[in-house]
């Protein structure tokens, strides 16, 4: 299994919901903050999307896709300078159904929020900027588009099973829309993400995912990378944000909390399992990242 799958695999959709937008002429929303991730598909017309931060507003057209990662509050609108309405005026009302504003027929955006449990949802997050805009994907990723089309019927219409297929629907966007942004001719930030798309980096990142619990050292990654240490270490560095040692350590960590989240495994089993011999160095490893010993960690974890 490569990286970017066994980071997948480790997020468990707690609560997802689809919705979407009918707008006709002129108009404009303000979304307050919010949890989790949003999925917006525009698949008529155009909007601006701003934030509340400084950043520049950019123009979503039919066949784009926005990934929103951080819970930021944004304004979308067909023009900026108009009064804003509160989302929840529109929506509140329609939980799961497509609303109309101002007649509809104009612009129509189908969209998707979802959290997570646990906090590896953090590791993908932080890898990612605020906003994702991809430009024209929905009509170049047919995988997406078949998605995207999905969940418009789940959303129109009260099908068995919608809020399982609602939560599968979720999971394959947000696959397609990572493939897409690491592809080829996008702009990514650092990150490990960012280590997937580099060719150089690739092999050594997806043999730490696949054997966290091995000691690896600086001169085994750089050597399946192809790169002398001290360049495998400064490039990694660069592109990633942390050592190659370091994020061993971040990764294993991130699998421990999954398990003392999700299995009844004694936290000794689990050091082992991710490549600790004692019990003590793997707690002072994940005290270190988490501030809670393991123990502590999963009885906090289970009052949430």
């Amino acid at each position: 299994m490569d990286a970017l799958s066994h980071v997948l695999s480790l997020l468990r959709i707690r609560h997802s919901n689809g919705a979407g937008l009918d707008a006709g002429g002129d108009w404009a929303i303000n979304f307050p903050a919010y949890d989790g991730i949003k999925f917006n598909a525009v698949l008529k017309g155009q909007c601006w999307v701003k934030t509340q931060d400084d950043e520049e507003p950019f123009l979503v057209k039919a066949g784009d896709c926005v990934l929103l990662t951080r819970g930021k509050p944004f304004v979308a609108a067909t023009d900026l300078n108009l009064p804003t309405i509160e989302s929840s005026t529109i929506f509140d009302m329609n939980v799961g159904k497509i609303s109309i504003l101002n007649s509809g027929g104009d612009f129509f955006l189908i969209g998707i929020s979802f959290d997570f449990e646990g906090d590896t949802w953090g590791m993908l997050t932080s890898a990612l900027p605020s906003f994702v805009h991809l430009k024209n994907v929905s009509n170049q990723v047919s995988v997406l588009k078949w998605a995207i089309e999905q969940l418009t019927i789940e959303i129109k219409e009260e099908t068995l099973g919608n809020e399982l297929m609602t939560s599968h629907l979720a999971q394959i966007m947000l696959l397609q829309v990572l493939r897409f942004w690491l592809g080829p001719g996008q702009t990514r930030y650092t990150g490990w993400l960012a280590a997937l798309s580099d060719h150089r980096l690739i092999r050594s990142m997806n043999v730490i995912h696949e054997k966290p619990m091995y000691s690896w050292t600086v001169a085994e990654l750089a050597a399946i990378a192809g790169m002398s240490r001290t360049t495998f270490t400064q490039h990694f560095s660069k592109v990633v944000g942390q050592s190659p040692i370091n994020y061993l350590t971040s990764w294993r960590m991130h699998l421990a909390a999954d398990m003392l989240l999700r299995s009844e495994k004694k936290v000794i089993n689990i050091a082992y399992t991710v490549g600790y011999q004692s019990e003590s160095a793997f707690s002072t490893a994940f005290k270190r990242m988490y501030d809670h010993s393991p123990t502590q960690y999963r009885r906090f974890m289970a009052t949430k």
